[in-house]
């Protein structure tokens, strides 16, 4: 690694909290678990902190070496190679979801003349100019961008709260379904988005300069990104109520555009598109990066940002070909949620853990 791609702690913590907003701020999250899907969101969180931990472990086991290079190195070449290429093209569908969510957001809410090519292309062309760049200047960016993301809630959420349109009571009987039900919303749908798209972060925590606090910097990202997503969309469901919460496709553009403040701050729903814009940014950067870097990896590939160019263009095209309608590219969600995302997320790195383990001790005893 060299000095001019090294990241600080600050930058990890901002880069972390725009990764788990993503599009996780705007649509309906839990797979429309109504009423009391902030709740679930808290459960999920210690879920989320034990995978990172998980992740950081392995960093500290191999410090230099990437998702990639340590799968190959637990599992053998003929083993991990495959595997390491699942990642890949995970990365770079989940990419592309991201992608789709943002553009059929966009186009809804103000870009309904405009081709939906011309919004998924206008965005993605930032995302290959910031992967050339390298990951370095993306987090130094993230500093910038935690700041407009944050100021953003505080009065986005201020207004609604001025203009009175929070109903506390749509938000109870928090457990009306019992503990059960509440729990097998946050495992494993919210578990696995956003706390299990962490996974990313396996390409980026090998850049980090002081890396004896990877731990507690992560840790306190994902608690205060989980604290705001919680408050989010408890003001969602509390403004418009649990069932049009479970079946409008943005809820937070809903919500917002409920809001009229002294008849003068009205449209603030542009608030909404921007926070989309800059977390869809962030989150397609992250895993079009972490799909470069294991790339690069496996086919052995001298400089990064020469796979900007392919990998930006492939997540484009899924985009545009992956679905062809929303409701359609939600069904798809379901199926990545429930099946792909544990494989990769808790099987893959569960068997890697309990490999490791086997060998760090065979080689130990074989030492002593």
């Amino acid at each position: 690694m060299s000095k001019l791609s090294a990241i600080t702690p600050t930058q990890l913590f901002a880069v972390i909290i725009l990764f788990e907003f993503g599009t996780a701020l705007v649509i309906p999250i839990g797979l429309g678990n109504g009423w009391n899907a902030w709740l679930s969101i808290l459960l999920a969180m210690p879920g989320g902190i034990i995978l990172y931990v998980l992740i950081v472990y392995f960093y500290k086991q191999y410090p230099s070496l990437i998702l990639s290079g340590y799968i190959r190195k637990i599992l053998g070449v003929y083993l991990g190679w495959p595997i390491s290429l699942f990642y890949v093209v995970f990365f770079i569908y989940n990419g592309s979801r991201n992608l789709r969510e943002a553009g059929d957001l966009l186009i809804s809410a103000s870009y309904d003349q405009t081709p939906i090519t011309v919004v998924h292309a206008t965005m993605i062309i930032a995302v290959i100019y910031m992967l050339y760049k390298g990951i370095n200047v993306l987090l130094r960016l993230a500093e910038i961008f935690i700041i407009i993301m944050l100021l953003l809630g505080v009065f986005s959420n201020l207004a609604v709260i001025l203009s009175g349109a929070i109903e506390l009571r749509n938000l109870l009987p928090a457990l009306g379904q019992g503990w059960a039900s509440t729990i097998k919303k946050a495992y494993p749908n919210i578990f696995m988005f956003p706390f299990g798209e962490l996974i990313c972060f396996t390409t980026i925590l090998p850049h980090l300069k002081q890396k004896k606090i990877a731990t507690r910097t992560g840790i306190m990202a994902i608690v205060v990104s989980t604290i705001l997503l919680s408050l989010t969309h408890a003001m969602e469901v509390s403004v418009i109520g649990s069932d049009f919460y479970s079946r409008s496709a943005f809820p937070l553009f809903t919500t917002i555009t409920t809001v009229e403040l002294v008849e003068f701050l009205q449209r603030l729903d542009a608030l909404v598109i921007l926070a989309l814009i800059i977390g869809v940014f962030f989150k397609m950067s992250v895993y079009a990066y972490a799909a470069s870097a294991m790339t690069a990896d496996i086919f052995r590939i001298s400089e990064k940002r020469k796979l900007a160019y392919p990998i930006g263009i492939i997540i484009f095209l899924l985009s545009v070909q992956s679905a062809w309608s929303f409701p359609e590219h939600k069904h798809e969600g379901i199926f990545v949620v429930n099946i792909i995302l544990p494989i990769l997320v808790v099987i893959i790195p569960l068997l890697l853990l309990f490999i490791h383990v086997i060998k760090k001790r065979l080689s130990h005893s074989h030492r002593v």
